[in-house]
């Protein structure tokens, strides 16, 4: 009733059996050859992204390099698989035209995150590291794969440019969408500035000297390493020279002679050089023996209104009562 197996078969007759049977099951000869390419494809990005991970040292190196060994292992996926469902090669165009209109609308948002990580790439929109903002997202870079940016978040419900503690992951495909804003990119500085009320009757040409050289020590290194960083901006694109030196403004208000100082600062360090600054100028004004103070809100009195009271009223109800 069963057949029995004849183990001592020569191997060149198993290799014909093996035929037969490819011969005679076609469509499962095809699905075994399809997922043995698609093992032996995936295999080999593994194996190169671990020999990469070893061999280079840089890590900015080793990150693009294994990022783009991911990327042309999915193109050698996708064109092994449309060759295996199409037969043959050059029903590519016929085959990508079909497969589009049929599921375009579906996975739109899935096409346009694959794009935009070859936009991302190709253009240098941005990379690992840099800060950005994006679909009013603001964080570090701290991966770009296929389809997915994530940053590392900055700001919310922490001030200034604190990190917030949760990591966010964004669709590539917003670099489409709307603005991108690059902090780090080309000039890796940014202008800050922040207000220091002096009182009416200070010495100002004293408090301006005080906050400008405290400005000029606290920066010094900022500005040098600007000026160079500035020149490269100006000579890739359309646009002016700038002032990287502290500047300082005034204004007279109601209440105090309002100095404002406008200053460029390391895009990482920004609430760290603000705090040295204030600390710095809060010193050197309480050096100056009341020469220059420090104004704050105040309310003064023109007149004190009079209060009067009738005692022979409240007198008259007691007696009546």
């Amino acid at each position: 009733m069963y057949k029995k197996l004849n183990l001592n078969v020569h191997p060149m007759e198993s290799i014909e059996l093996v035929k037969e049977w490819m011969l005679e099951h076609p469509v499962s000869t095809g699905i075994i050859k399809y997922v043995f390419w698609v093992l032996l494809v995936v295999l080999a990005i593994k194996f190169l992204r671990r020999f990469l991970r070893r061999r280079l040292p840089d890590t900015s190196l080793r990150y693009k390099s294994q990022k783009g060994t991911e990327i042309i292992g999915y193109i050698v996926l996708i064109i092994l698989t449309l060759s295996y469902f199409t037969g043959n090669i050059e029903d590519f165009t016929l085959a990508i035209g079909l497969f589009s209109a049929g599921i375009a609308f579906t996975l739109q948002e899935l096409f346009l995150s694959i794009a935009g990580s070859f936009y991302i790439f190709i253009v240098k929109v941005y990379k690992p590291g840099d800060r950005i903002e994006i679909n009013g997202i603001k964080g570090d870079v701290i991966d770009i794969d296929s389809i997915y940016t994530t940053m590392m978040e900055i700001g919310e419900w922490v001030t200034s440019d604190n990190y917030s503690g949760r990591i966010v992951k964004l669709s590539n495909a917003f670099v489409f969408k709307g603005p991108v804003y690059n902090y780090s990119q080309d000039f890796p500085f940014i202008w800050d500035e922040f207000n220091l009320p002096i009182r009416y009757g200070s010495d100002v040409e004293l408090a301006k000297s005080i906050v400008i050289q405290v400005a000029r020590d606290t920066l010094s290194q900022y500005v040098a390493n600007s000026i160079a960083k500035w020149k490269g901006v100006v000579d890739r694109y359309y646009i002016e020279d700038a002032q990287v030196e502290p500047t300082l403004a005034i204004t007279l208000t109601d209440n105090w002679i309002q100095f404002n100082l406008r200053y460029i600062v390391d895009y990482k360090k920004r609430r760290y050089t603000m705090h040295i600054l204030n600390e710095r100028i809060k010193v050197e004004v309480e050096k100056t023996d009341g020469k220059v103070v420090l104004a704050s809100s105040t309310v003064e009195l023109i007149k004190i209104p009079e209060i009067k009271v009738n005692m022979k009223d409240k007198k008259t109800n007691k007696s009546e009562n």
